[in-house]
């Protein structure tokens, strides 16, 4: 919810410049990146929901600092102490304990969508409650929003039965470093850091020329210039994603989006004091970030294998925070040193930058996965009914996680037959001869 509003608010701290009003932007980053992986990792011996009501609390702590202090310092504070409140990667741990492996996905895509969802709304609501209580009320009230989270985990949210580990949401240290250098997953890795970083410095730098049009008169309030943007960036944004993946056009809508990022930025250099021209580029750049940040999560699950999918998941998390605080960081020096103008220049460049390491994506774009239980049976059976699975039209590949007592089939969309490697385990369970005929 900061993020609208707080270049602006924080010039008013004491011993405020440009350099730290940008760390402190960014620092939230920071300590969310280097503690998400190893919060999913402490969930495992101490429980989902002692660790998710530690960062809940460590939030809380930080927003009260923040509404509190009356110096830049303490707002660095404020900021690394509400990023430790890193439970982005248990929560999802935990959501994968409440569910079932079939509905998995489904429950990952609802979790997206709210997220989504959340940070539309945060855009809007966050600069009206910064006009009429100032940035100590946005505080306050993430604060408040932290403390009824800890009320939902223990009063509504329902204890697993069991928890165990999950290999497609959890991260595993011992194969960070095949994950790390896998080149698929680097371009995506590189392709977040980069989409985090334009999207803080471009926050580092709005607010203060939304500001400039206040005091000229062409908006009465920031909130009126973010409420049409998320919504027409969302309206532009749906039918392009629809077509990426009904037409199979998930690499050129991609390269087309991050294409408009960096002329957006490029643009923005040049005519960032005119306000319909602000208005229009800043509408192709959220429209573009909505198709970006709903396509790399899909995409990294796409590309890891079965074995490594939540590592990924948690090295594509890391990578996103860090580029929120490198871009915050480096957006307060590129304004204090140069000028506005500077921090475009360098987004379009990155946007650059990324559109060159994108254009290698490959047929990977096409597969989704298919989560099934794996049965109690022996071996033999096992490897029977994996040659099965391998026969379905469209399976590419299919992984055994005995530990989990799951099966993952990578499939391609366009030739896979939904609902058939369920129709096939449960035709293998109901009979037992062995020279069974299946139907597909």
């Amino acid at each position: 919810m900061l993020i609208p509003v707080f270049t602006v608010f924080a010039t008013g701290l004491h011993h405020a410049t440009p350099t730290l009003i940008g760390i402190a932007l960014g620092s939230y980053g920071l300590s969310q990146g280097l503690l998400q992986m190893p919060f999913g990792m402490l969930s495992d011996y101490y429980g989902r929901k002692r660790v998710i009501a530690t960062g809940l609390i460590l939030f809380a702590i930080g927003s009260l600092v923040g509404a509190l202090t009356d110096s830049i310092y303490g707002m660095i504070v404020a900021r690394i102490l509400q990023g430790m409140g890193a439970i982005g990667s248990v929560l999802i741990a935990l959501v994968a304990d409440l569910t079932a492996d079939e509905e998995r996905t489904k429950a990952m895509a609802v979790i997206g969508m709210t997220i989504g969802i959340s940070f539309s709304v945060a855009m809007v609501l966050s600069p009206a409650v910064a006009h009429y209580y100032g940035l100590a009320g946005i505080f306050y009230l993430t604060a408040a929003l932290a403390l009824a989270g800890l009320v939902m985990l223990y009063g509504v949210i329902p204890n697993p039965e069991q928890q165990r580990f999950h290999t497609d949401s959890e991260a595993n240290v011992s194969l960070l470093k095949t994950t790390i250098t896998n080149r698929h997953l680097l371009r995506l890795n590189l392709g977040i850091f980069l989409q985090h970083f334009i999207l803080t410095a471009t926050f580092f730098a709005l607010p203060l020329l939304l500001q400039q049009q206040l005091n000229v008169g062409h908006l009465t309030h920031q909130w009126h210039f973010y409420l049409p943007l998320m919504v027409l960036s969302f309206i532009l944004m749906v039918p392009l994603i629809y077509f990426a993946e009904k037409k199979r056009l998930i690499k050129p809508i991609f390269l087309l989006a991050v294409f408009l990022t960096l002329s957006a930025q490029f643009f923005l250099a040049f005519t960032y004091n005119h306000f319909l021209s602000l208005c229009l580029l800043m509408l192709l750049y959220f429209t573009a970030f909505n198709i970006l940040e709903a396509s790399l999560p899909s995409l990294i699950s796409k590309q890891a294998s079965a074995n490594s999918k939540g590592t990924a998941m948690g090295v594509y998390s890391s990578c996103q925070f860090l580029g929120i605080f490198i871009g915050g960081f480096m957006a307060g020096i590129l304004y204090q040193y140069l000028t506005v103008k500077a921090i475009f220049i360098t987004n379009a460049l990155l946007g650059l930058a990324w559109l060159i390491i994108a254009l290698p994506m490959n047929a990977y774009l096409y597969q989704v996965t298919v989560i099934l239980t794996k049965p109690k049976i022996n071996q033999a059976k096992e490897i029977e009914l994996i040659k099965i699975l391998q026969t379905l039209s469209g399976v590419i590949n299919v992984s055994v996680l005995e530990k989990e007592n799951t099966i993952y089939l990578k499939v391609d969309k366009a030739s896979y037959v939904p609902g058939s490697a369920e129709k096939n385990l449960q035709q293998f369970l109901e009979f037992s001869s062995d020279n069974l005929q299946l139907s597909y």
